[in-house]
């Protein structure tokens, strides 16, 4: 990989100390955690007793009050390199995390934070539906408000740490018009609250997915977030930085299947020499390295602008479509190069290959993120009727 400019000497330090604690305490657990499904409890706490979790939370709930995404970036990147991409702590940062920073009163951070920082409350977000998927605007989950308290039924579907999660910020509709949605803080020990099935998936095998269902349970009205008829407006958003995050996951996952295939042709022998050595082998590594650094610079450069709060849903989904088609398209060209040993479990790249498929589908498939981008250009129905 090319020399990245928007790092700095703070971030090269705290990349040096993430690889440390990640290989020493992360990497040799996660064969188990995907035998298991899930990781550890356990493996939150100790992100949390490191100050890896919700590092932008204020220090008056334990934080550190580091909003510079660039040491996001980073322990995402050697997470993804070091330990897996199933080990979804960047979903409880920056995916579900922000929802409580930018919508939650002081009273409810108060609440809310403490246990997310330090590990001990696990958070996942609940918004697909079986129904709806992309389109959230569809959904069917209800809360029907009382005097004191609103009452919530429903299902949610593939939910990210959903069986090991504590709190979920979950969307509901609140009225009858297209996009009257909430968003409520729902708790695992909440009465009506249950867990369906532990979805099994064919990567990804240490995170672990799940069905949730609300069966009247009964939500007080301090676990409301902002305007209970707009949530919709609000997962509108904080779509654009998980998305970035989604971005930075996959480029990352693609960089080190580049990294593990070049050391697998290095060694790797055919008609006497290395496969390294032929000439479609060189040319497909170069294609694959020039569009591994161009697709990185635009990550880079997206995670400056989101730095300076210019971020935009356009860029956002152009970085999500580029990383996540890459991520895909390398992962197989990599595959291929390990020939019959790429279909076996035993081999990293394999599993790699299946844990990359997903990235084309989450947080937006890559035929949402083209029609965002498409209408960012004045290429909508609207626009041209």
């Amino acid at each position: 990989m090319r020399p990245r400019l928007h790092f700095e000497q703070e971030h090269d330090m705290f990349r040096d100390s993430v690889q440390k604690f990640l290989t020493a305490e992360m990497a040799p657990q996660v064969d188990r955690w995907r035998e298991q499904g899930h990781v550890d409890r356990a493996a939150f706490r100790r992100m949390g007793e490191e100050g890896y979790l919700c590092m932008w939370a204020d220090e008056a709930y334990g934080g550190l009050g580091i909003t510079d995404l660039r040491f996001e970036q980073v322990l995402q990147e050697e997470t993804v390199r070091l330990v897996d991409p199933g080990f979804f702590h960047n979903a409880h940062s920056k995916l579900v995390g922000p929802y409580l920073e930018r919508l939650a009163t002081d009273e409810q951070k108060a609440r809310f934070l403490p246990g997310a920082v330090s590990g001990e409350t696990i958070l996942g977000i609940a918004l697909t539906e079986p129904d709806a998927g992309s389109d959230l605007a569809a959904i069917r989950t209800r809360a029907v408000e009382h005097e004191d308290h609103w009452v919530l039924n429903g299902a949610k579907t593939y939910i990210s740490n959903g069986v090991i999660g504590d709190l979920f910020v979950t969307a509901a509709r609140t009225g009858d018009k297209r996009g009257q949605i909430g968003l409520f803080v729902v708790t695992s020990d909440m009465e009506g609250f249950s867990r369906g099935r532990h979805l099994k998936k064919i990567g990804l095998h240490a995170q672990d997915t799940a069905e949730l269902r609300f069966d009247n349970i009964r939500i007080p009205k301090e676990n409301v977030l902002a305007d209970p008829g707009r949530g919709f407006t609000y997962m509108a958003e904080c779509l654009a930085v998980e998305r970035l995050m989604s971005a930075i996951t996959s480029i990352a996952h693609a960089q080190a299947a580049f990294e593990v295939t070049t050391d697998f042709i290095l060694e790797r022998r055919a008609f006497g020499k290395p496969i390294a050595a032929f000439q479609n082998t060189r040319f497909r590594m170069a294609e694959m390295r020039a569009e591994l650094d161009a697709v990185q610079s635009y990550v880079d450069r997206c995670v400056t602008l989101a730095n300076n709060d210019r971020l935009s849903p356009e860029a956002a989904a152009a970085a999500k479509l580029a990383t996540s088609e890459t991520e895909g398209s390398v992962i197989d060209q990599c595959a291929q190069f390990h020939g019959g040993a790429g279909y076996m479990d035993e081999y990293r790249i394999a599993r790699m290959y299946a844990d990359a498929r997903i990235s084309r589908v989450y947080a937006g498939a890559s035929e949402i993120m083209l029609e965002i981008v498409g209408r960012g250009l004045g290429l909508g129905e609207r626009d041209l009727t």
